[in-house]
């Protein structure tokens, strides 16, 4: 049924020349459910529900497009404004898509176009895809066809859509060994990469510091919990709370907040070169190759900005008055322990990326293909909620993999003020916390490292396309 609604609402409804305007009234007049004249984000919402288009948010992102004076509503002008606008993009695109210029595109070119985003689907998912934009049965879609499928989404095209499915590393957690984020060479050459990064930076700086008091509990347990000294959530809320008042819990942030641009800006310029050096020139990147380059690049970003990750967990655990501030804990530290303090830790750290990184991305491409298989008859779109859970879900698994490598770098960190003799190497610290609190024992602090994903994704999601609208870059 929803089909043939939309069919009868959406045909030849062209908006920009006189004989096809009685079309786009049509159009209007049946979203306008009042008859004032106007079209609010309900009414819009009520209409897109009746033709079968379910995507949250979708009414909301016509209206902030098409809404020219910021009334709340859109009347005729800017209702046909917006349709011109956007199939202005859904030709260029469909375009694009149409490979062989027959007019028509089939599941191999839906294949490739997905596959130099980065994406390889079978055919049986692209002839799914396919399915969902296909009216006349005949699996190729037309340019009407296409039209029709689109005209009112607020994404202009299915690489965009497609493109959500990308794993991002804007996706914040507070824990930087994420796949970068892999841009298309339009992004890269048009410079929308760099306001990408910069809106991904805002959106972990907010939502690191909206899950910082749940990170410095990690660190804290991490550290100083043990089977004869359990910390719980609730006490050590009230040691943190008591030893140094409510801003004590924010301890450390700054220095977690400040390494996010660095470490952005490298990982993503060494990504880019370990691609080239991987891959043939003019070939698509297999995705264990495009694993091996964001391990690497995750590596390169780490080793540069390691020694703040050094003094983070230092200020995180330090005293009221210890230190007033990054650069008076790092002339402490340079003048006690020499600069060797700097890297402690390194190691497990280092080796810590490749079942993180390893795990989160087999996951994710699990959930994604999975997600595929059973919903593309309706829509390719995976919708704000399925993204979160699907990243909220691989980073989890991440952790869980890579956490008592986490566990132990920071101990190591935070025992580099001890003698030399007293610093156990990675593997006989492993050994000596199994000994001592048994195989859980490397797992401690993980309650609140696991209690501050969920958040610290939807933060970074939401604050991220805010600030990708604010930046001019999305619609």
């Amino acid at each position: 049924m929803y089909p043939t609604i939309r069919t009868l609402l959406l045909s030849n409804a062209h908006c920009w020349d006189a004989d096809s305007k009685r079309s786009c009234q049509d159009l209007f007049e049946k979203l306008d459910a009042n008859k004032d004249g106007r079209v609010d984000v309900a009414e819009l919402r009520a209409g897109l529900k009746a033709m079968g288009i379910f995507r949250q948010g979708a009414a909301q992102k016509i209206m902030s497009s098409g809404d020219q004076n910021n009334d709340g509503s859109l009347d005729f002008n800017e209702f046909s404004n917006y349709l011109k606008e956007h199939e202005k993009k859904l030709r260029l695109t469909f375009k694009s898509l149409d490979r062989n210029n027959d007019g028509r595109i089939d599941a191999s070119e839906i294949q490739q176009s997905l596959a130099e985003l980065g994406l390889d689907i079978s055919k049986e998912n692209a002839l799914k895809i396919l399915q969902s934009m296909d009216i006349d049965g005949t699996m190729m879609v037309d340019w009407n066809e296409w039209r029709e499928h689109f005209l009112l989404c607020p994404a202009h095209n299915l690489e965009e859509i497609i493109r959500h499915w990308k794993h991002s590393s804007v996706l914040d957690i507070g824990d930087s060994l994420a796949i970068p984020y892999e841009f298309t060479e339009e992004e890269k050459s048009s410079g929308r990469l760099w306001k990408q990064l910069a809106a991904g930076a805002v959106a972990g700086a907010i939502s690191r510091t909206g899950t910082a008091p749940l990170d410095r509990m990690k660190v804290f347990m991490q550290v100083h919990s043990s089977k004869i000294n359990p910390i719980s959530l609730v006490g050590g809320f009230s040691r943190m709370i008591k030893e140094g008042g409510l801003s004590s819990l924010w301890r450390g942030n700054g220095t977690n907040v400040l390494k996010i641009a660095p470490e952005t800006a490298i990982k993503f310029m060494a990504y880019e070169q370990y691609k080239k050096l991987l891959s043939s020139e003019g070939q698509k990147i297999e995705t264990h190759k495009r694993f091996v380059a964001g391990s690497l690049a995750g590596a390169t970003a780490q080793t540069s900005i390691y020694p703040m990750e050094v003094l983070k967990t230092r200020l995180t655990l330090g005293k009221t008055g210890q230190y007033t501030g990054m650069f008076d804990c790092a002339k402490k530290i340079l003048r006690k322990e020499g600069i060797i303090a700097f890297y402690k830790g390194y190691v497990p750290n280092l080796v810590g990326i490749i079942p993180y990184a390893g795990i989160d991305l087999a996951v994710y491409e699990t959930l994604k293909n999975t997600w595929l298989t059973h919903h593309t008859n309706d829509s390719a779109n995976p919708g704000v909620l399925v993204l979160v859970a699907c990243g909220t879900i691989s980073s989890t698994c991440g952790q869980l993999a890579s956490y008592p490598l986490a566990l132990v770098r920071t101990r190591m960190q935070a025992q580099a003020s001890l003698d030399t003799t007293d610093q156990p190497s990675m593997s006989n610290l492993m050994k000596k916390i199994v000994a001592k609190d048994g195989f859980f024992g490397l797992y401690r602090g993980i309650l609140p490292n696991f209690m501050k994903v969920i958040p610290a994704v939807s933060i970074s999601y939401v604050v991220y396309e805010y600030m990708k609208t604010g930046l001019g870059i999305s619609k």
